[in-house]
């Protein structure tokens, strides 16, 4: 894995080869942040983190800081290691803890993001229950994005009145769901 852009592209990235998680390809990431456009000063909260790579990739771009939210204490050591790496260690804070309780506490902190990135386990279910916990807590600044990456096969057509689909591209198995919260 590697750094498509911005100021530390090409840095070799590590990850577990041992581990069960399913990283963001180089070419996912590249999606992303194309259809994203300029990160530069914005905040980035990576949920589901893993390797940290989607967050590192958004620092690179130019996002002012970065967060973590990853329950997995080994996967946020690699992290850690990741943005030491790439020279951002100052601009990233890794949360360990599962993704409900990290968004309730960032909620409780007044910390919002202007883009909110959640690539869960496929097919678990998991699609629902994240915008639900940002219905509860919503982490966002007035123009923040939510990117979900999931399963082709685990529809994000009806996300519910909070929410607005903004774009939605499929790539192989894999869709890059943009929402927005949608203002009453």
């Amino acid at each position: 894995m590697r750094i498509s852009g911005g100021e530390a592209k090409g840095r070799t990235l590590s990850f577990p080869a041992r581990s069960i998680q399913r990283p963001t390809t180089d070419f996912l990431r590249e999606a992303i942040f194309n259809l994203l456009g300029a990160q530069s000063g914005r905040t980035f909260l990576d949920v589901f983190a893993g390797s940290g790579s989607v967050g590192i990739e958004a620092l690179s771009r130019g996002a002012r800081a970065a967060a973590f939210v990853e329950k997995s204490k080994m996967l946020a050591t690699v992290i850690r290691e990741n943005l030491c790496r790439c020279g951002y260690a100052e601009k990233g804070r890794i949360i360990t803890a599962d993704f409900q309780s990290a968004l309730r506490d960032l909620y409780k902190k007044n910390c919002r993001y202007d883009v909110i990135f959640a690539d869960p386990p496929y097919n678990e279910g998991y699609i629902e229950r994240i915008l639900r916990a940002l219905e509860a807590y919503p982490s966002f600044t007035p123009e923040g994005v939510l990117v979900l990456q999931h399963s082709a096969r685990e529809a994000a057509t009806n996300p519910g009145v909070g929410w607005s689909i903004e774009d939605q591209r499929k790539y192989g198995d894999n869709l890059l769901t943009f929402l927005k919260v949608v203002v009453a």
